[in-house]
């Protein structure tokens, strides 16, 4: 186990650098114009962003009256001891329910369990860990599905929850056969 855990540390040290150096060689062995790209990727991330700007508003708000109705809190009370029983702390549970709706909600959460719980805590890992492998899924779906007028979603609302919740799950189990 310690054999694993000091790979991933030495790996994590390299992963961000590499990307970063990595992405504009290759496209400068390619013959792109690299920087040309990236601005023009910027130009075209900035029209987005004012394209979005409702569809985010609306799902701020609706994230924000479901955490003010106690609706959250109710939940969490009513699986805690369903969560018992397959080893899933409650204390994560907002942040299970809350990441597939919104990224800062999701971030507020992990701020919140660091304060609670402190930065080493194996529940602060598991929920840095979740959000770190799981998506926006819904917030994806309102937003960048309706910022290029997408109707018909098909299986992706389905196929993003799946694969966030196997996601959750395996963030639990890792942190725990790591850190645990």
């Amino acid at each position: 186990m310690d054999t694993i855990r000091s790979f991933i540390e030495v790996f994590s040290v390299f992963v961000l650098p590499l990307l970063i150096v990595g992405f504009p060689l290759y496209g400068l062995y390619k013959k792109v114009p690299v920087y040309e790209e990236f601005v023009e990727g910027a130009k075209g991330g900035f029209q987005v962003a004012i394209t979005i700007i409702p569809y985010l508003v609306a799902i701020l708000f609706a994230i924000a009256m479901f955490r003010a109705s106690g609706a959250l809190e109710f939940v969490i009370d009513a699986l805690r001891p369903v969560l018992a029983l397959i080893a899933v702390p409650a204390e994560v549970l907002p942040m299970m329910i809350l990441r597939p709706l919104t990224g800062s909600g999701s971030a507020a959460i992990v701020l919140d369990m660091i304060a609670q719980y402190g930065p080493d805590s194996i529940l602060v890992k598991m929920a840095a860990t979740m959000f770190g492998s799981t998506e926006t899924t819904f917030y994806v779906i309102a937003v960048y599905f309706g910022a290029v007028n997408v109707k018909k979603t098909r299986h992706a609302l389905s196929a993003g929850l799946i694969a966030d919740i196997f996601a959750m799950f395996m963030a639990i189990y890792v942190v725990q056969l790591l850190f645990g």
